[in-house]
């Protein structure tokens, strides 16, 4: 998994100081950790034990940075991942320093309005130990420091990948035609959606693939078998784009997880289009969240609400006298969107609204509206800062793909 954390931030001490009665009841947890097997593993990465104390660990962190998804399911998967990220960097002969350490916490505490001793506080106020801080920290600085040491030299561009991203040798960009297939997930139909998931990346029929989409895609584009018009490349998530360059037409790939979904990709073509596509430094859209999940009075009143706003602002006028918790207005870099989220907005013109999403094992609707974009301003960039921003893009996939690698080759048992 990878961690973006949520840039709101300024409600994060007020919540970590309603954490200290957590913090007291993990206490008397941990009191008793033997005899309720805390610490006993319950995951295996490569003989390498993940236990329960570490997963409540995870969880509660997540919580408290406010990680959109199901804490849980999260803390397992990223330990999973974590645990490879460090086997690949200590069999790399990397190490890190402590002075490394505390340079990733203070990274983590710059996000926040904290310095680096209230934020370890705070946290620790909510229930998490420092020792979890530093785990966490360990390993982003490992897998950067392998990351950047095995594909640094692969990453770097070409004088002409430079001029298209300037725009100023005159090229354009790719555009792919697709179709999808979005799956919800609760924790009880998890095992069931992977399995179906996992037959339908088999697909190789464009027909096939449509029929399956039109049964159990829960998007928009289900009447349409999936179909989604032409889109910029670029406008997908920095991590879903490698996995669609690595198709030939009529491939699927493989199953891909999002936030209480699954999705599957069908590539049906790809073109190089003339004109330059537009790269964003910011995104801004809103977030409405309806109870009742995918019931037919929550999609009904969010269709009704559909028809009544023509901008972002008109939510406000929506969720008055409402808890400030149902509508969330976000501004953030595309590599900061979860990929859900992602997928959707690129599918949307300013103004309008998806509502595919939910949130709360299935529960809460989420009412997605675009709000607007900021273009890169590259022709004011230098040529240097163009080419470590696209450094950065190659590493990022790199290291998607790396992890993914990984994860295909490791053997992992869950007790």
């Amino acid at each position: 998994m990878q961690l973006n954390l949520p840039l709101r931030f300024s409600s994060l001490t007020s919540r970590l100081r309603a954490g200290i009665l957590a913090g007291i009841v993990l206490s008397a947890i941990a009191g008793s950790a033997t005899a309720q097997g805390l610490f006993a593993p319950v995951i295996t990465v490569n003989d390498q034990v993940i236990t329960r104390y570490e997963l409540e660990q995870r969880s509660e962190f997540l919580k408290l940075l406010a990680v959109p998804g199901i804490p849980e399911q999260l803390a397992r998967e990223a330990l999973i991942e974590d645990r490879l990220k460090l086997q690949a960097a200590i069999s790399a002969g990397l190490e890190v320093t402590p002075e490394e350490i505390e340079g990733g916490i203070e990274e983590l505490s710059s996000r926040t309005d904290l310095s680096p001793e209230e934020f370890v506080k705070a946290l620790e106020q909510g229930g998490v130990s420092v020792e979890t801080l530093r785990d966490f920290a360990k390993v982003n600085v490992a897998w950067r420091n392998l990351i950047r040491a095995r594909f640094l030299s692969l990453a770097r561009p070409s004088e002409a990948e430079i001029d298209r991203a300037i725009g100023s040798g005159g090229g354009g960009g790719l555009r792919v035609l697709l179709s999808e297939l979005i799956i919800p997930v609760t924790p009880q139909t998890q095992e069931q959606v992977d399995e179906l998931a996992l037959q339908l990346s088999q697909i190789r029929s464009y027909d096939a693939f449509s029929e399956a989409a039109g049964k159990y895609s829960a998007t928009q584009t289900r009447a349409n078998g999936g179909r989604m018009d032409w889109i910029n490349l670029t406008d997908l998530p920095p991590g879903l784009r490698p996995l669609i360059l690595d198709l030939t037409p009529g491939e699927v790939t493989a199953p891909i997880p999002l936030p209480e979904a699954v999705a599957l990709f069908q590539l049906r073509a790809i073109k190089e289009s003339a004109v330059a596509t537009p790269r964003y430094s910011t995104i801004d859209y809103a977030l409405y969240y309806l109870p009742g999940g995918r019931t037919p009075e929550a999609l009904g009143r969010a269709a009704r609400i559909a028809n009544d706003v023509d901008t972002c602002d008109d939510l406000y006028g929506v969720a008055k006298n409402q808890p400030a918790t149902q509508l969330e207005m976000l501004s953030q870099k595309p590599s900061e969107i979860p990929r859900d989220v992602a997928v959707e907005l690129a599918k949307l013109d300013e103004g309008e609204i998806s509502t595919a999403l939910t949130r709360s094992n299935g529960q809460t609707l989420v009412l997605l509206m675009a709000c607007g974009r900021t273009a890169e301003a590259n022709e004011e960039a230098t040529r240097e800062q163009v080419a470590q921003s696209l450094v950065q893009q190659k590493l990022r996939a790199y290291a998607d793909s790396y992890l993914d690698q990984l994860e295909a080759e490791a053997i992992i048992v869950e007790r």
